[in-house]
């Protein structure tokens, strides 16, 4: 009796455990439905064609005359915003990786990694008024720019948010290399510079690359922060200095006002889809890359 009940208590937990395994592909699968469903009516819809919303850079869902539902200008500034912002963040946060994993002493290592924690922690809407009191005054002054709010103060942003989890992963990836690589290399008289330029960063490169990717998959869902610091204006960026707007911002901006089942609405669930196949793209990127380094 003791063992039929031990056996059907662990085969409980064990259904319990499986079932919270699972439960993120669930939840991801069920609002990628739902998000699916509310943009479906559109199929039938006489007032929206598929080639306008991408093709298109006119947005004018409220217009009384001519509506229009041209996504192609906020796509453009969704990866400009955030190709900018890689281009700072990776550097800097490879090379945090790099100075906490080889080069730092042990107590301000774990001092660092700890602030790196607390920067990740910050509210996007905190990182939104830094852009708009701090940045956007620093851009203006430095800069030929007439405003702050602008494509070069969301990147810079991003990359500031984007930077915590590049380290944390990149920091991670140096430490899966075995030591005996840091030991031979010591062994044949190479220098530590050497050591992390020639072995370490080779033999980590998938990890780096993962890391790279899941923080562009951060940066290009971030909302917050470029709707309050990129200048939320539809236009396609010529410059830096001129202002975006992201799909995610223009999302978060409009979904509030939009009268439900509109077409309006279902359009702003359509662009809600197109985000969430970007991001699952990119996250799959990462993934598989994170594969080929176990398996490598």
């Amino acid at each position: 009796m003791w063992r039929r009940w031990r056996k059907l208590k662990e085969a409980f937990i064990e259904a319990l455990i499986r079932l919270c395994g699972i439960s993120a592909t669930i939840f991801v699968v069920g609002i990628f439905l739902f998000v699916c469903r509310e943009a479906f009516p559109l199929r039938h819809n006489p007032d929206f064609h598929l080639t306008e919303f991408f093709l298109s850079i006119q947005w004018y869902p409220t217009s009384e005359i001519t509506k229009r539902y041209g996504v192609l200008a906020m796509i453009a500034g969704t990866f400009s915003v955030t190709l900018l912002s890689m281009l700072m963040a990776a550097p800097l946060g490879l090379g945090a990786a790099i100075y906490i994993s080889e080069f730092c002493a042990p107590r301000p290592r774990e001092i660092l990694k700890v602030l790196v924690e607390l920067l990740a922690a910050i509210p996007s809407v905190v990182w939104g008024f830094a852009g708009l009191t701090i940045t956007s005054r620093l851009i203006v002054r430095f800069t030929s720019a007439d405003v702050g709010v602008n494509l070069l103060n969301g990147a810079v942003l991003l990359a500031l948010m984007s930077v915590p989890i590049i380290v944390s992963l990149a920091e991670d990836a140096f430490k899966a290399v075995p030591d005996s690589y840091r030991e031979a290399a010591i062994a044949l008289g190479a220098t530590r510079w050497q050591t992390t330029w020639r072995v370490l960063l080779p033999a980590a490169r998938n990890g780096l690359t993962a890391a790279v990717l899941l923080g562009f998959g951060r940066a290009i869902g971030e909302t917050m922060a470029v709707l309050m610091a990129s200048g939320h204006a539809i236009t396609i960026p010529h410059s830096v200095l001129d202002p975006v707007r992201t799909l995610t911002a223009n999302i978060a901006a409009e979904l509030g006002e939009a009268p439900a089942e509109s077409t309006h609405y279902q359009v702003l669930f359509l662009t809600g889809v197109l985000l969430f196949l970007i991001t699952f793209v990119v996250n799959l990127s990462a993934g598989l890359v994170i594969r080929r380094e176990r398996r490598s």
